[in-house]
């Protein structure tokens, strides 16, 4: 696959110095919920000279609680960034996103990005910017509905960069939608970013 860059064994302070040296400026940036970009984001914010307030955070998805529950993205979201001066726009049915100067994701170890799970069957050409649906099987962890960017919102960016967090299993599904031997929505997806020509990197 044209335009990707593959970065092993990055700790989240190298990812952090990764994301300062793109987020110059003011823009619109979406980021995953789960445990791997909390510690990422920490480091970016105390590592300093990013101007927060210039940036737009959108969730990729959320699960459909309260924002005061533990299970919310945005929740943990706006109490990690609005202090250092970000504005977190939490995703609503009718939210229109922007063109993303950065679509920041992880994947699952079924191929899922954001809550676009394999049956969901998320399209390309989808023609909502966001949807609410229920992946089946329900993860245990976090058994909600979930509201989620679709595949051309996620498309609509400059840049696209993965975290796997150092999983294996998620190595092997990425290198297998790499040669093209599966269609599940990180496949999906990076073809669609391959045929726009958007720039991706993975840190695995």
């Amino acid at each position: 696959m044209a335009d990707i860059t593959i970065i092993d064994g990055a700790d989240p302070d190298a990812v952090a110095d990764w994301l300062a040296a793109r987020l110059v400026g003011t823009g619109a940036v979406t980021i995953p919920g789960g445990s791997t970009p909390f510690p990422i984001l920490a480091a970016l914010i105390e590592r300093g000279g990013l101007d927060w307030a210039g940036w737009q955070v959108w969730p990729n998805d959320d699960r459909i609680v309260p924002e005061d529950h533990d299970a919310s993205n945005t929740g943990k979201m706006r109490a990690l960034l609005e202090p250092a001066g970000a504005h977190i726009v939490p995703l609503t049915e009718d939210a229109a996103p922007p063109h993303f100067a950065l679509t920041w994701l992880g994947m699952g170890p079924d191929g899922h990005i954001a809550s676009l799970f394999p049956n969901t069957d998320p399209q390309a050409d989808d023609p909502q910017a966001i949807r609410r649906l229920t992946p089946d099987p329900l993860p245990a962890h976090a058994p909600f509905d979930r509201i989620t960017l679709t595949i051309p919102a996620l498309a609509n960016t400059d840049a696209v960069v993965f975290t796997l967090g150092g999983a294996a299993d998620k190595r092997a599904v990425l290198d297998a939608a790499l040669r093209g031997d599966h269609d599940l929505p990180i496949a999906r997806l990076l073809r669609t970013v391959q045929a726009q020509a958007i720039p991706v990197t993975v840190f695995t």
